[in-house]
């Protein structure tokens, strides 16, 4: 990040007033030196930091920033989750994630939980500010790269076995194709070297989002979409 954003981006949030923005990352250099950077624009007002996606929770439960940047790799529970559930429980808060990476699995997730912008950590500081504050007023952006990549994907037709089942997170499409295997939790927590704990929230996720009644029903509508074809248990 470069330090030419002085006198740039005058555009303010509603009202004239500055973004109200809520830092998530867990490397404590980028997340202090980013929050310095944002704080010395006057578009913007940084109202707090979070290391993790549970301290970000935390923090817009407490006093909801008008726009939140989120990492994606972190400890406790990583940001496509805090994004899901910030989405979900406070609806008017808009969230840009800030990573490193460009995976199409990554970009869409994020999609999917409700992110309403999606950059690079290499983006130029006026490119994220931009982002902020279009967020801020109800808007959508992505880089200019990710943005023709996400447009080739929803312009192709629809030939995977994830294009059955939009909803669910790549992770989620993981745990139901072994779940379509007839593996238990236990066995697909081991494949996917996951606590049995997160793998049951996992699997409540894909029942609840597939509004399947149990496990058998999602059984059934898994291996009708092709899942569950290599990895059954042996024996």
């Amino acid at each position: 990040m470069t330090e030419r954003v002085g006198d740039q981006m005058a555009g303010q949030g509603a009202g004239g007033q500055p973004v109200r923005v809520l830092v998530v990352d867990d490397h404590p250099v980028f997340r202090e030196g980013f929050a310095a950077l944002l704080g010395s624009i006057d578009a913007v007002r940084v109202v707090g930091t979070a290391a993790t996606g549970v301290e970000a929770l935390a923090a817009v439960a407490a006093d909801p920033p008008d726009v939140v940047v989120m990492d994606v790799q972190m400890p406790e529970m990583d940001g496509i989750e805090a994004t899901r559930r910030l989405v979900a429980e406070h609806p008017e808060v808009g969230i840009v994630v800030l990573t490193m990476s460009e995976e199409d699995a990554t970009v869409f997730d994020a999609i999917r939980a409700g992110a309403r912008g999606y950059l690079l950590k290499g983006a130029e500081p006026d490119e994220v500010v931009r982002a902020i504050t279009t967020v801020a007023a109800g808007g959508v952006v992505f880089g200019a790269v990710l943005a023709g990549r996400i447009a080739e994907f929803f312009s192709a037709a629809p030939t995977t076995a994830q294009s059955r089942f939009p909803t669910l997170s790549a992770r989620e499409h993981e745990v139901l194709d072994l779940v379509a295997a007839g593996l238990s939790n236990q066995q697909i927590a081991g494949r996917l070297f996951l606590s049995q704990k997160t793998v049951r929230n996992h699997v409540h996720a894909v029942l609840t989002k597939l509004q399947a009644v149990d496990r058998a029903e999602a059984i059934v509508r898994g291996r009708d979409a092709g899942l569950g074809r290599g990895g059954r248990p042996a024996g």
